[in-house]
């Protein structure tokens, strides 16, 4: 019987996974330039991490964790999301008070979901993100937004959408909640059932809800900029400025209202419109939010970040042509011709290692044939080429797969030899890194 993998899952091989790195690697980058280090929490918490911090209202938490009990009668949960993880960390590892504020981490690792698998979304999935906690403030909340949108950029994006709005205070969202759930108490026996329940649990989920219908009659819904406190009014507008003043574009959205319940104030996303006019809708979701850190038993410490999702950018940057630099493969395959050249092959590819270069070299004697075969198929760039003869002389043949030029190289020389061969072949310091 054969073994398929878990529906919503999938195996990430060579060039996908090369990709995905390449991703991550340069959201880090763009991350540690604004002073975040990384952190890295574990895949597994107890269910109460994800319940009391993602919010009992959340899709998440009522549809999508996988939860079960240890062998302890304990129940623990695959993480569905990253910021509760690193708020539990902050609290139970007392980082608030061994780390400078604000605390700025950054993560990337899997997480898990129980939803619909569809095109980039998957049920385990790879997400990046980021949280800044500990310093409350218009100033973090635009840092933030200003990290998200250069991260893109790093990427090659070349037309972002941002989209903003905010959710207020508790006393504009208390407000906000009582005019949403008078309102849709008129329109409710036509919508989905999951709306039913998000009326009982929190009517903001409602603006939030994918059914055609359902977003017809909640574009008819109060909105929230008529239910704004002062203090949430001059902070959304003090934050803008900032973005303004950065010459950020983005879009007033009021319906949008993220799917977590820890959210308050600023939230926003960044979209991706494509050259070809597509328009690949939320890439990037975040926001500030308060009250995480104390629901765990640590201080008053409010926070903002965001989070992507690592296979949606891929898959979106591979139909831009975003990743087709990113290359796998071998610098130098090393080809021993003959029984009497296989240790000495051995031996020069594991130098090669040592020097930098990714080398291989087969373990067996084979044709010249197979050798160029094996080296295409590893996508060598070079084939470094011994017999029994060069051995003798202390020389190899160098040949560059590409333009097929061949030279004689000294052994004793390996290092220099490599390096400006790879320089000549425009390779540069690529092989090295």
């Amino acid at each position: 019987m054969e073994i398929a993998s878990v529906k919503g899952t999938h195996d990430v091989v060579g060039q996908e996974a090369a990709e995905e790195r390449y991703i991550e690697m340069v959201m880090s980058s763009a991350a540690e330039l604004y002073g975040y280090s990384e952190i890295i929490p574990p895949v597994l918490e107890y269910t109460e991490v994800f319940s009391r911090g993602t919010g009992g209202s959340s899709d998440i938490v009522r549809k999508e964790m996988y939860t079960f009990l240890d062998k302890g009668d304990r129940s623990v949960t695959l993480r569905p999301e990253f910021t509760a993880g690193v708020a539990r960390a902050i609290v139970s590892g007392k980082l608030y008070a061994t780390l400078d504020t604000p605390i700025k981490l950054y993560y990337h690792g899997p997480a898990f979901r129980y939803e619909r698998p569809q095109l980039g979304r998957y049920r385990q999935f790879n997400q990046f993100g980021v949280e800044c906690l500990g310093q409350d403030s218009p100033e973090a909340d635009a840092e933030c937004i200003l990290l998200a949108v250069q991260s893109f950029q790093m990427l090659g994006f070349k037309n972002v959408h941002l989209k903003v709005n905010t959710i207020g205070d508790e006393e504009t969202r208390k407000n906000y909640r009582e005019a949403l759930k008078a309102y849709f108490a008129g329109h409710i026996e036509e919508m989905c059932g999951d709306c039913h329940e998000r009326l009982e649990l929190n009517p903001m989920r409602i603006l939030d809800c994918k059914v055609e219908a359902d977003q017809k009659i909640a574009a008819d819904a109060p909105r929230i900029d008529k239910y704004l406190s002062k203090g949430s009014e001059e902070r959304y507008f003090k934050t803008l400025s900032i973005l303004n003043d950065f010459g950020i574009e983005y879009e007033k959205d009021d319906s949008l209202v993220r799917g977590l319940d820890y959210y308050s104030e600023i939230v926003f996303e960044i979209h991706a419109v494509g050259p070809s006019g597509t328009d690949y809708g939320a890439l990037c979701g975040g926001g500030h939010y308060g009250g995480l850190i104390e629901q765990f038993g640590g201080p008053e410490m409010a926070g903002v970040g965001f989070a992507v999702g690592l296979e949606r950018i891929q898959s979106v940057m591979k139909e831009e042509n975003l990743l087709g630099f990113v290359e796998t493969g071998l610098d130098l395959y090393v080809m021993p011709v003959g029984e009497g050249a296989l240790e000495g092959a051995f031996q020069l590819t594991e130098q090669a290692r040592l020097l930098g270069f990714s080398a291989e070299t087969p373990l067996a004697s084979l044709k010249m044939g197979s050798l160029f075969k094996k080296a295409e198929k590893r996508k060598a760039k070079f084939a470094l080429i011994l017999g029994e003869d060069e051995i003798a002389k202390g020389v190899a043949q160098l040949k560059n797969l590409q333009t097929k030029e061949q030279k004689e190289i000294k052994l004793s020389s390996l290092d220099q030899e490599l390096d400006a061969a790879f320089d000549a072949a425009g390779y540069g310091e690529e092989h090295k890194e």
